[in-house]
């Protein structure tokens, strides 16, 4: 299969070779039985560390839920412009847009909360049916984890990986107590890398799969 495989995301010959060659080392020490394989692979190729293949979750079927989302052209919410600044913009027509962007200084403010909170709530009522991508802000997962919960929001896919040592763990926890699909990662690590490559990799998948 990595002999043949294909990432959108490398247009020269050089970048496919690469690709290729990245694909096959990790792929003999994950493995390559699943989708969520292959979500794996990536996010270790991503951060460079194999032992971040430990610590990812899968909940309700994130993959397939990622590639309907995607069929439909579900807007891709994301926390911060660098999460959004790695999303893939092609092989897809789905929408990117950032909390932090619709979460001013003032909103924030009055809200006794961060900028990306804020986002999150300037947004709820766009999120049911959408892709949300997290990866630095445990206070935007808290808040949309507080929405889901009372039902005022239900996206159709999570991608819930903040990183640090304030509500990071606490926030991932609550978000696979919830019934929605969801990939996350246990403790404190997370982040931009970890958060782009996941969504990447099915955006990735249903390119191919159009192909």
């Amino acid at each position: 299969m990595m002999e043949n495989y294909t990432d959108i995301g490398a247009s020269t010959p050089e970048g496919i070779k690469i690709s290729r060659k990245s694909r096959e080392l990790i792929s003999a020490l994950i493995g390559d039985r699943s989708p969520e394989d292959r979500i794996v692979q990536r996010c270790v190729i991503a951060t460079g560390d194999q032992s971040v293949a430990g610590i990812m979750r899968f909940q309700h079927e994130p993959f397939q839920a990622g590639l309907r989302a995607l069929e439909r052209g579900a807007p891709i919410f994301v926390d911060i412009r660098m999460v959004q600044a790695g999303v893939l913009k092609k092989g897809h027509s789905s929408p990117i847009e950032a909390f932090i962007d619709r979460g001013d200084d003032l909103a924030a403010a009055s809200l006794g909360t961060t900028r990306t909170s804020a986002g999150v709530m300037a947004l709820q009522e766009r999120l049911s049916g959408s892709i949300v991508v997290i990866g630095n802000a445990p206070s935007a997962l808290m808040t949309l984890c507080e929405l889901m919960e009372s039902g005022r929001a239900q996206p159709d896919l999570v991608v819930g990986v903040p990183v640090g040592f304030v509500n990071a763990l606490e926030s991932k926890e609550r978000l696979r107590e919830i019934a929605v699909p969801s990939i996350s990662t246990v403790g404190t690590r997370g982040g931009t890398p970890i958060a782009v490559a996941a969504l990447n990799e099915i955006i990735n998948a249903y390119a191919r799969e159009r192909a």
